[in-house]
C-alpha cells in the first residue's frame, strides 16, 4: 500500500494551520506536506513535527519575492514561481536558498520549484534556456545540502498560463539538466486533466526512478480520491506493482470535513 502524506494546505482547513499537524497525526498520518512554510519560523514548525511524530516530506520554494516577508506573501499576490522566468534569476536563487534553509531545519528531503506563469507576449520555447539554467543551479545547491528539487506539471484549467503542463515536458527538462538531484513530482489529478491514460503514464515513468513524489485527488472536483472519474484502488495497485517506495501526497479539498472523508484511506488499508 502506498505511504500517504496529508497536505496541510488543503486538508484540515477547519483548523488554524499549526493545529493541523496534531489533527493529521491523530488521524494516523505519519507524514505531511504543504505549500509554503515561510509565514512561520522553522523552529516552530520543527517542534510541531517532532511533537506529533510526523515527517515533513515536501514543500514549495517561495513563489516569488526577494525578502522573507515578500516570499511569505507572494502566493496571495498571484505569483506562481520564477524558475522559468528570464530576468528573475536573483529572485529565484534567493527563494531556493531560503527553501533549503527551511529544509535543513525541518529535515525535509524534497522541495518543489514552481515554474511560473508565461509572461504576456512570450512563447514557452523562449523560456527554456533560463528554465534549464535555473534548474541546473538549484539542483547543484540541493545536492550539496543532501536534498532533491522537483518540478511538477500543473493543469492549465486550475492554473491558467502555468509554464509546465505535461509529463513528457518535465522529463525532457530532466534530460536537459542532467542532474540526479532534480526529479519529477507527478500529480495524478493534473495528469488526468491534461493527458489522461494515467496508469500508462505511471508504467512509463515510475520505472525510470525520476519520479520522486506522487500526489492524488479526485477528478474533476479535487475532492477525496474515491470520488470522480479516476479509480484509485486500481491505480494504487499499479503503483505498488511498480515498486514505488516514495510518498503519495493527499492534495485534495475534503468535500465535508477532513477526518470524516478519510474512509477511502481506511478501505485501502483494510484490503492491503
Amino acid at each position: 500500500m502506498p505511504q500517504f502524506a496529508a497536505n496541510l494546505s488543503l486538508m484540515y482547513t477547519e483548523l488554524p494551520f499549526l493545529d493541523r499537524f496534531a489533527a493529521a497525526a491523530h488521524d494516523g498520518f505519519a507524514a505531511v506536506e504543504y505549500l509554503f512554510p515561510y509565514a512561520f519560523e522553522p523552529a516552530e514548525l520543527a517542534a510541531r513535527l517532532r511533537g506529533n511524530g510526523l515527517r515533513q516530506v515536501l514543500f514549495n520554494a517561495p513563489p516569488g519575492g526577494l525578502e522573507r516577508a515578500a516570499m511569505a506573501g507572494a502566493w496571495e499576490q498571484g505569483m506562481r514561481g520564477t524558475a522559468a522566468l528570464p530576468g528573475r534569476e536573483a529572485e529565484f536563487r534567493a527563494g531556493v536558498l531560503e527553501a533549503l534553509r527551511y529544509a535543513e531545519a525541518l529535515d525535509c528531503p524534497r522541495i518543489h520549484l514552481m515554474a511560473g506563469l508565461l509572461p504576456a507576449g512570450r512563447e514557452r520555447a523562449a523560456l527554456r534556456a533560463a528554465y534549464v539554467d535555473n534548474l541546473r543551479w538549484a539542483a547543484e545547491q540541493a545536492g550539496r545540502s543532501g536534498r532533491e528539487v522537483l518540478i511538477e506539471p500543473i493543469n492549465p484549467r486550475d492554473m491558467p498560463g502555468y509554464v509546465l503542463n505535461r509529463q513528457d515536458e518535465a522529463h525532457a527538462l530532466l534530460e536537459a539538466v542532467g542532474s540526479p538531484h532534480l526529479k519529477v513530482q507527478m500529480d495524478l489529478y493534473h495528469c488526468q486533466i491534461v493527458e489522461g491514460d494515467v496508469a500508462t503514464k505511471l508504467r512509463q515513468y515510475l520505472p525510470t526512478g525520476r519520479v520522486a513524489h506522487l500526489q492524488i485527488a479526485g477528478v474533476p472536483e479535487r475532492h477525496e480520491p474515491d470520488r470522480g472519474e479516476l479509480y484509485y484502488p486500481y491505480l494504487f495497485s499499479v503503483i505498488d506493482a511498480l515498486g514505488y517506495g516514495g510518498w503519495v501526497g493527499c492534495e485534495y479539498r475534503p468535500a465535508a470535513g477532513t477526518s470524516a472523508g478519510l474512509g477511502w484511506r481506511d478501505r485501502i488499508r483494510e484490503t492491503a
